[in-house]
């Protein structure tokens, strides 16, 4: 179980690492079409939660491309700026698709990743104030069925590993020297965010 000063860090970290891959994904579409995304709390408050959002981030980044490749997600991200009705009720609909076979590190990174893919649908179907719904709706599921999961599971510092294999098993599909290379910088970059993690949270 994480300890109690832990537990507040996960949700910030949670929600910043949520709008980190969200803005990411529309950093491709022009600027003037994506409106901002301000933060609706104090997010990261330390160096070492910035750097751990951002490696998070990363390997989300790698783990979500698959889903690209997944016609049903597709369906799913194109009906939620299509379709008519609420698109809460429909992002809902995505979410429950993504845990039908429970919660796991890499079912998170998925959800987080399709939703910065609904943000950039949103803005292409020229609904960009429907941006800062998915964020709102992100978090909300996120704070509302994914955090207390986290807390029980040792915080995201316990992420690493998981999220490290499933973005090894990601690219198995290159060549062996370069999943090599890959494997050593990933569990590089987790090593040395348990052992900052540790030497920050030290009383």
């Amino acid at each position: 179980m994480a300890a109690g000063g832990n537990g507040t860090s996960d949700e910030r970290i949670g929600e910043a690492l949520i709008k980190e891959v969200i803005e990411e994904e529309l950093q491709d579409l022009p600027s003037e079409d994506v409106p901002p995304l301000t933060p609706q709390v104090d997010l990261v408050q330390t160096e070492q939660e910035q750097k751990m959002v951002s490696q998070l981030a990363k390997m989300i980044r790698i783990i979500g491309d698959q889903a690209k490749d997944d016609k049903e997600f597709q369906d799913a991200v194109d009906g939620m700026a299509r379709g008519s009705g609420s698109k809460w009720d429909r992002f809902k609909e995505v979410a429950a698709k993504v845990f039908e076979h429970g919660i796991t590190w890499e079912r998170i990174a998925v959800l987080f990743y399709v939703a910065g893919k609904i943000a950039v649908r949103m803005v292409e179907a020229h609904l960009p104030q429907s941006v800062r719904d998915v964020l709102r709706w992100t978090v909300d599921f996120f704070k509302r069925n994914l955090l207390g999961w986290i807390r029980e599971h040792g915080g995201w510092i316990n992420s690493f590993s998981d999220l490290a294999v499933a973005s090894v098993q990601r690219v198995s599909s290159l060549s062996s020297h370069s999943v090599g290379l890959i494997v050593i910088f990933i569990a590089g970059m987790a090593l040395g965010s348990v052992i900052t993690w540790r030497l920050a949270t030290r009383p």
